[in-house]
């Protein structure tokens, strides 16, 4: 296993994503660099409509859904995805002429718009009072974005200086938000120092905790943060610790419960849906291999799907680590799952590709 730290390469891989900005790749796919992960084969799309998978979660991989004209609707990473209750899917970018793109469920565009972030990250949507908002959280602007569906800005929450652990915004390198039940906003440091900020609906600071370290309350790149509420009673915290392959779950109010090691998995951000856990793998193995896949997750933690890998194995109770199916996808960032349970993918520094689909398989 890997040994490498996965922060510092992929802000090696950042490096290289301004090559793309500037035009030196002109399609979604960055040719010959993938050739090794597709079988001899240097068109990554190759293996469109394999059947991927395992037991009740198996799925029909459609790399075509979301391809669009990259001039006309530009995206560099394509982080993270939300549906919205209309049904729309909504993909945050980080180009700074098109942060938003809003597809049907066909594919179609519907609309796009951009606050001109170029490091926009973590996306989140919240319905409160029977209206729709989006939380933006971005790593170049040091500051998380409330906006309405329509991207008006509505509040910014700026470096937290309260806590006294931030000298200046660059420390503070925001990934992804969570939304407690009354509202309270969850920040996680992810890319920073790894701290976890709550703040109340209208922005004002109540307490932070976290920070790197190797201890049961601290992280190891804190990138995602969902609140799971399939305990109505007692909704709680799950948090990533990606750098240490697990994730972690706390209680609203910032204490420790458990820790669900993930052995081989970089996780981005857990996804709750129904009564599964799902989250995008970015790295199986090594930074710069163009792996990962997707994990499906019962509610007892254990891991029953892994798209784009090898069947779930346990041993001794711990996952074994899986290994790539070595065509299916490119750095996958993120999952969206619909009401039919197909499950949408954006990825990260993958030439641009935009969106697969994976059509679940009843």
């Amino acid at each position: 296993m890997s040994t490498q730290n996965p922060k510092n390469n992929r802000r090696k891989f950042l490096k290289s994503s301004t090559l793309l900005a500037s035009g030196t790749v002109i399609s979604p796919i960055l040719g010959s660099s993938f050739g090794n992960k597709t079988n001899g084969n240097e068109n990554p799309f190759s293996n469109h409509g394999k059947i991927i998978g395992h037991g009740d979660f198996k799925y029909r991989i459609n790399k075509e859904w979301g391809i669009q004209d990259l001039d006309k609707y530009p995206v560099m990473d394509c982080h993270e995805m939300v549906q919205d209750k209309a049904g729309r899917l909504l993909l945050l970018t980080n180009h700074p002429k098109n942060n938003m793109i809003i597809y049907d469920r066909s594919g179609k565009v519907l609309e796009t718009w951009t606050l001109g972030l170029k490091g926009a990250h973590g996306l989140t949507i919240s319905e409160e009072g029977g209206e729709e908002f989006l939380y933006i959280a971005t790593t170049t602007d040091h500051k998380v974005f409330k906006t309405d569906i329509k991207g008006n800005i509505l509040l910014e929450l700026d470096y937290p200086k309260e806590t006294g652990k931030y000298d200046s915004p660059d420390k503070y390198l925001p990934t992804e938000t969570a939304i407690g039940p009354n509202g309270d906003i969850y920040v996680s440091d992810g890319y920073g120092l790894d701290y976890i900020m709550q703040y109340n609906a209208k922005g004002e600071f109540i307490r932070f905790w976290g920070g790197k370290g190797d201890g049961k309350d601290n992280f190891d790149c804190s990138h995602g943060i969902t609140l799971d509420n399939r305990d109505k009673e007692n909704p709680t915290l799950l948090i990533t610790s990606r750098s240490k392959q697990e994730f972690k779950r706390f209680s609203l109010d910032g204490h420790h419960i458990e820790t669900i090691p993930l052995p081989g998995c970089w996780i981005c951000r857990p996804v709750i849906k129904g009564e599964h856990l799902y989250f995008a793998v970015l790295v199986t193995k090594t930074w710069g291999a163009y792996d990962g896949c997707v994990a499906v997750l019962d509610k007892d933690n254990k891991v029953v799907s892994l798209p784009g890998a090898s069947d779930p194995i346990y041993e001794n109770g711990l996952l074994k680590a899986p290994d790539y199916d070595d065509f299916s996808f490119l750095n996958p960032h993120d999952v969206c799952i619909d009401d039919d349970e197909n499950i949408y993918v954006p990825q990260w520094m993958s030439g641009r590709t935009y969106p697969y689909k994976l059509e679940r398989l009843h």
